[in-house]
């Protein structure tokens, strides 16, 4: 993999952990650390699915593959919580973890378009 493909990646990665840093600090949700270990799973292993599916690493830039990350992370993610880790997926968190998600994983990758262009 090239450096274009492990900078993608750690933005990806670093996508995930701020929402849910934020989505922890928005409930006052203390203990942040084991918060994160017991919330951030999920995500960061839909994250690696929708890698897979987008196949990711031959464009990790390209828009439209974060328009596949982006359904593949929070569609495992939310089918986890519920029957793996045993969390909620109530439809207001599953409808602000695709907003906030999307905003993420797809926007950085529009951000440096716009830039790298």
């Amino acid at each position: 993999m090239n450096r274009r493909t492990h900078v993608a990646a750690a933005f990806d990665i670093v996508a995930i952990l701020l929402f849910v840093a934020i989505g922890r600090r928005s409930h006052d949700e203390g203990d942040a650390l084991r918060g994160m270990l017991r919330v951030a799973p999920p995500f960061l292993l839909g994250l690696g699915c929708g890698w897979i599916v987008a196949r990711a690493w031959k464009a990790p830039t390209a828009i439209t593959t974060g328009l596949v990350i982006w359904p593949v992370t929070v569609l495992v993610a939310m089918l986890l919580r519920r029957f793996a880790f045993d969390n909620g997926t109530a439809l207001s968190f599953i409808i602000v973890a695709t907003i906030f998600l999307g905003a993420l994983l797809v926007g950085w990758r529009a951000i440096y378009r716009a830039i790298y262009r």
